[in-house]
């Protein structure tokens, strides 16, 4: 089996983050994958991931720069665990840091201009109704939703709130203290199934085997001690760290997120089955990227393939591409995947990047 220009070995290997995908861009690389297992009795929130579910569960592929492999290894590891029971998605996250630095105690603050650790979720895949969360290490969190990205239109609802949520750091060190050497800080969150399943098409609880699309991210500063405490360097930009690399300094472009695959497993490994709409996704999002960068040139959007100098895809799944421009300001791509099972299905997406099937929900 092959599944766009990569065989099933080598895809997993990109998914285990063994190798890099084929160009700084291109997402016909399927993006890094975790199964998370069900919770083996209770979990305890209290940002230590000591409990027994947890040492069931595996630790993810180490976060890499944001661009992905054309920029350097990050300085310090971070890695994340996730788990799930009837009631809550379990975040576990540990981040290797030897001057842990931390101020904003408001709720709400726009956490990343600290150092923190963040959480994307797009439980249907459609780069819609996404929610994000961030939290730096004194616990301060800030939670948001997203009905579209940015580079869409879209804006924050900072209003949206998490009720139920669990949220629990332990620091491995000291905070905001130069004199010494940290080791590192943990983070534990618990989101509730009753918040998560508000602007979502699937089941929340997930079905065994369901996939939602995910990403973390660590924003990590240039620092260095200031009085008692620790202050930016000035005119440094931030590092971005991430799980699974957007290639592009922007965490809202969720097409490029990764997947959680949720096993009813308590132990033991189960098998990432990879997405099997991705050929299509790919090609819809080369011709998505394509038409923004005609846009910038000409003021419109192409009407026709040819005007992108995109040929039909190459993927022997994939037929009956098309695009149908409604407008100078509006289109459809769209094209027909037929599954290893013989079904066929027709995928689209248009110029605010929603992708959808022909059997998603309406």
């Amino acid at each position: 089996m092959r599944l766009g220009t990569l065989t099933v070995a080598s895809l997993l290997a990109v998914v285990a983050g063994t190798v890099p995908p084929q160009s700084p861009w291109s997402l016909r690389s399927h993006p890094r994958a975790y199964i998370a297992l069900r919770a083996e009795g209770r979990v305890q929130v209290d940002g230590r991931l000591t409990d027994r579910a947890w040492t069931n569960a595996g630790w993810s592929s180490t976060f890499v720069d944001i661009e992905g492999p054309v920029k350097p290894q990050p300085t310090w590891q971070t890695r994340v665990k996730m788990l799930w029971d009837d009631a809550f998605f379990y975040v576990g996250a540990e981040l290797t840091e030897p001057h842990i630095w931390a101020t904003y105690t408001k709720h709400d603050s726009v956490i990343f201009h600290e150092n923190d650790f963040e959480v994307f979720l797009d439980p249907d895949a459609d780069n819609r109704e996404y929610y994000e969360f961030e939290i730096n290490a004194l616990g301060t969190y800030w939670d948001l939703r997203l009905p579209k990205p940015y580079r869409d239109g879209g804006k924050a609802v900072d209003s949206w709130e998490i009720p139920g949520l669990k949220a629990a750091v332990h620091l491995d060190g000291t905070i905001n203290d130069p004199r010494d050497a940290d080791r590192s800080w943990s983070v534990e969150l618990a989101f509730p199934w009753s918040v998560l399943k508000q602007y979502t098409q699937r089941p929340a609880p997930p079905r065994d085997g369901d996939q939602w699309r995910i990403n973390f991210s660590r924003v990590q500063w240039d620092i260095e001690p200031s009085g008692v405490g620790y202050r930016k360097l000035p005119k440094r930009p931030e590092h971005n760290w991430v799980w699974s690399p957007q290639f592009a300094i922007d965490m809202h472009r969720p097409e490029m997120w990764g997947y959680v695959q949720f096993s009813r497993h308590t132990s033991g490994l189960a098998n990432f089955v990879p997405d099997v709409s991705w050929p299509a996704r790919a090609w819809l999002y080369d011709v998505y990227y394509a038409q923004r960068t005609y846009r910038d040139t000409h003021k419109r959007f192409a009407t026709t393939l040819a005007d992108l100098n995109l040929a039909a895809p190459s993927d022997r799944n994939l037929s009956s591409a098309e695009l149908v421009s409604r407008s100078a300001s509006e289109y459809t791509a769209a094209v027909t995947l037929t599954t290893a099972d013989g079904r066929s299905v027709r995928w689209s997406v248009n110029q605010e990047s929603a992708i959808v099937s022909a059997s998603s929900p309406k």
